[in-house]
């Protein structure tokens, strides 16, 4: 699945070209042509799958979350994943090798998934996995950007990610037609140890006292006990008979070994993911992050560069031990099913557009989370925009698929909703919130649920505690 080969620069670049505009004059009108009788056969022959898996790395000199890209390593950056078709409309499962996904970027990446598809926003979900030397995408505020007449905001020009975009529709386009037959779903889970910690020491006050970032030099805090995590790391995996079609993974974790190096890297959960695609080169393994927001790995990760593949090492051997302790159970087109819960997020309180406007305009661009993405939440906001809560279940199965930098509380309550199912979460959905701490965590301070962090309100907890009791405790159909 690992695109090794990298042309120059000026031939990917002239080839992109060529795409885009023969792409744009016939492949979007064929799919409106031919979308409803492909569904209509799709559904005819019982539950099936497609896979697909393009490039997601920037060129040369291209902006991203941090730094422009100097130079392309060995690994590329990938945006994968499948398409389940049979029980309904089709569902789209994606995860991206970037840093988020944001307001109408996350709104355009569905639509686009959906057309190819022959489905509905509602029924496609797209995740970054939050890689620091990888791009970030926010339509809303490019457009901000550019009605202001802003420079020096490089990071928000959204013609690259909009090729991507396209190049992951071609390719589900392209996959359709040879969707193999699903017979089976598979579970598994294993302990995936020396990788996570909380980022988050409080002290006797019940502060936060310290923040263990995912590099962390001082040997005391990286001493402290690894505080409230997930240790579990889950694995769904679709069957044809005895032939593995996809296994898909999820573990709540920052998947940040070390960054700000200029070349686009997916981290240690990407080099697991390879390492686990060359023991089964027929499977494709995509990987979803879970609520990782508060964890990190900084009680193991002292910045050193052979760390990356330390932890690669530890996700891959997880990510092999919940393969081989796989339960495969006979999976119909009955037995999955696709509810969606559509909730408002409250801003926070210091979040006001005049004043986010009139602070971008005299403010140098500086850093990672800037004016820019503050401002195109608070005009989602306003505008009344609902972020979708989606719930897959698959037989004894349940996926959760929720938004922004999610702390682990949220996953460890969804498990705990439903004891007797196979409960897994992907975060990082539409990333316009940023993070997202618990009620609690916003009196506790620290750097998660600061105001140049968080873009909500310590009352999300509530809104997102009862969506996820709507979808995993009431099995009663609902949105499709």
């Amino acid at each position: 699945m690992l695109d090794s080969f990298q042309p120059p620069t000026r031939l990917r670049s002239i080839t992109v070209g060529l795409l885009c505009c023969c792409l744009l004059g016939s492949c979007l009108s064929a799919r409106a042509e031919e979308k409803s009788s492909d569904l209509a056969v799709d559904q005819a022959a019982g539950l099936r799958l497609a896979t697909f898996d393009v490039d997601a790395t920037p060129a040369l000199g291209a902006p991203m979350a941090y730094d422009p890209v100097r130079r392309l390593d060995e690994l590329t950056l990938r945006c994968r994943g499948i398409v389940l078709v049979g029980a309904g409309e089709p569902i789209v499962l994606c995860a991206v090798d970037w840093i988020g996904i944001a307001n109408e970027g996350s709104d355009a990446f569905r639509d686009g998934l959906a057309e190819a598809a022959g489905t509905t926003r509602e029924r496609v979900a797209v995740h970054a996995l939050h890689q620091h030397d990888a791009p970030g995408c926010d339509f809303t505020a490019e457009r901000w950007i550019h009605e202001l007449g802003l420079a020096g905001y490089s990071r928000f020009d959204g013609e690259f990610h909009r090729q991507v975009i396209e190049r992951a529709a071609s390719a589900i386009t392209a996959a359709l037609p040879y969707a193999q037959p699903v017979s089976h779903v598979g579970w598994g889970v294993a302990e995936a140890k020396q990788i996570a910690s909380n980022r988050r020491i409080l002290g006797p006050d019940g502060k936060v006292r310290a923040v263990r970032y995912t590099t962390t030099k001082d040997a005391a805090l990286r001493a402290e006990p690894e505080g409230v995590i997930d240790p579990q790391l889950s694995l769904i995996s679709f069957w044809s008979g005895d032939k593995p079609l996809a296994a898909l993974s999820y573990y709540a974790c920052h998947p940040q070994s070390y960054y700000r190096t200029g070349v686009p890297s997916p981290d240690f959960p990407g080099i697991a993911r390879f390492m686990r695609g060359q023991s089964l080169p027929e499977t494709l393994h995509v990987h979803f992050n879970g609520a990782g927001g508060n964890i990190g790995a900084g009680k193991y990760n002292d910045g050193a560069y052979e760390n990356r593949l330390a932890l690669a090492g530890r996700l891959a051997d997880a990510m092999k031990q919940a393969w081989l302790t796989t339960e495969k159970l006979p999976l119909a087109a009955d037995d999955v099913q696709w509810h969606v819960e559509k909730v408002s997020l409250p801003p926070a309180l210091h979040l006001n557009r005049e004043k986010l406007i009139a602070e971008l305009q005299a403010e140098p661009p500086t850093g990672y989370i800037v004016k820019a993405d503050q401002l195109a939440w608070v005009e989602r906001c306003e505008s009344g925009h609902k972020i979708d809560i989606a719930c897959l279940s698959l037989g004894d199965i349940r996926v959760l698929h929720m938004p922004g930098e999610l702390f682990v509380e949220y996953q460890l309550a969804a498990k705990a909703m439903r004891p007797d199912l196979h409960v897994a979460m992907a975060a990082y959905g539409d990333y316009g919130p940023g993070y997202i701490g618990t009620e609690i965590a916003y009196g506790q301070g620290g750097y998660e649920t600061s105001a140049n962090a968080s873009n909500v309100a310590p009352e999300t907890e509530a809104v997102l505690m009862q969506a996820m009791r709507e979808l995993l405790v009431d099995d009663a159909p609902r949105g499709q």
